[in-house]
């Protein structure tokens, strides 16, 4: 690892864990919590839940667990390049999708609905939980026990009222391990490695979506040419490669505009991000909770990445296949709620219940801890229905 800045999070420095254990010989207290994650359960899970396409609609889509990987290579790359701790980013970056539902946002959406009443669902809020609460690898405690630093970029969202609860349900641990909410009742920001995972998240769904739209059809290269930014990129990729216009290579073509934006996305951020530290100076990970976010694109790639995000929300997330797919999933979610909420029994768990917990949160738990597969199989046992052809 390169040599660290005073403002990253540094090992010498972490707030801890809320259960104290032993330093291990060999390993930072962050990288022994990358490793953690690396060997949970939740993170296998991911190699079969939906990124935007369903599993069986095709081998080479993201998958979650790959999205995850994605992230965590262009948060490790800036990292590097800003003297940021990339242990804490990569663990981060690993660790945010551990509670995301099967079926992507529309089973997270189905979810939340079937939860309105019983405190609701949001897979951030899910992530936290799973490496607090629902791994059961440890005869010591339950969860993971991860270090304070990369449970708080986990929590990338948090209503009030979460935070509160979150407030309350730390009372009893070491102060310095605890308050991993404080910031949203106080309006303070996380590390900046947590900040940098946030735009290595985007950067990362962004440019992937793109690839995997095309590569399903369901958008069209003539129809990328119509979002300035994607098209800046295609176009400079023609001018520096002309043999990429032939019909033969325009799997190339959008490869390498991709590449281009992907990697002008990521030197925006440095450059931003390098200039908003030279102008706040801050000498520590505290101060840098106690400042502004500091980790941002320029005003300009801002503007121009929300106008690709509102084209991909339109005309991929919202394209009549992909919503049939998902209203589809989400019926999928709401039987299982349903029959499980109706027969606890049939929820074969590996594991007790971690705490004191409703009958509700436990079927939200047990759901969103479901890879897509396993979900169908599940609701085609449980209803005698199948609503996807596999």
């Amino acid at each position: 690892m390169d040599q660290l800045q005073p403002y990253a999070c540094l090992p010498e420095t972490s707030r801890g864990r809320r259960f104290p254990e032993e330093a291990a010989p060999t390993r930072t207290p962050f990288q022994r919590d990358r490793d953690r994650i690396v060997h949970s359960t939740a993170f296998r899970r991911l190699v079969y839940k939906t990124q935007v396409f369903i599993n069986h609609e095709g081998d080479l889509f993201r998958t979650r667990l790959t999205h995850s990987l994605e992230v965590a290579q262009l948060g490790r790359s800036m990292a590097r390049t800003l003297g940021l701790n990339e242990d804490v980013v990569e663990t981060i970056a690993l660790a945010h999708d551990l509670g995301h539902t099967p079926f992507g946002h529309a089973g997270q959406d189905a979810l939340h609905e079937c939860m309105a009443e019983y405190g609701g669902f949001e897979h951030n809020l899910q992530s936290l939980r799973v490496v607090d609460h629902l791994e059961a690898r440890y005869p010591q405690f339950d969860g993971l026990n991860l270090c304070f630093e990369s449970r708080e970029g986990i929590l990338k969202h948090c209503s009030r009222t979460n935070a509160h609860a979150l407030e309350q349900a730390e009372v009893d641990f070491p102060a310095a391990a605890a308050g991993v909410a404080r910031r949203f009742l106080d309006g303070g920001q996380p590390s900046l490695e947590a900040q940098l995972c946030n735009l290595a998240d985007e950067i990362a769904y962004n440019c992937h979506d793109i690839d995997d739209g095309v590569r399903s059809g369901l958008l069209l290269m003539e129809q990328m040419l119509e979002v300035p930014l994607f098209s800046r990129y295609a176009r400079q990729a023609l001018t520096q490669h002309v043999k990429l216009a032939r019909p033969p290579q325009q799997r190339r073509w959008l490869y390498e505009s991709i590449r281009l934006m992907l990697s002008d996305m990521v030197y925006d951020v440095l450059k931003t991000t390098q200039a908003q530290l030279a102008e706040s100076r801050p000498a520590s990970v505290v101060d840098v909770r106690a400042t502004k976010p500091l980790v941002l694109f320029s005003p300009g790639m801002r503007a121009e990445t929300r106008e690709l995000k509102k084209f991909l929300f339109d005309h991929l997330y919202r394209h009549d296949q992909v919503m049939d797919t998902m209203n589809k999933a989400k019926q999928v979610v709401r039987d299982l709620f349903d029959a499980y909420q109706e027969t606890p029994a049939e929820m074969r768990q590996d594991s007790e219940p971690a705490g004191e917990i409703t009958l509700q949160r436990r079927v939200s738990d047990h759901i969103a801890g479901m890879t897509d597969r396993f979900a169908l199989r599940e609701h085609a046992r449980l209803t005698g229905r199948s609503l996807f052809h596999v």
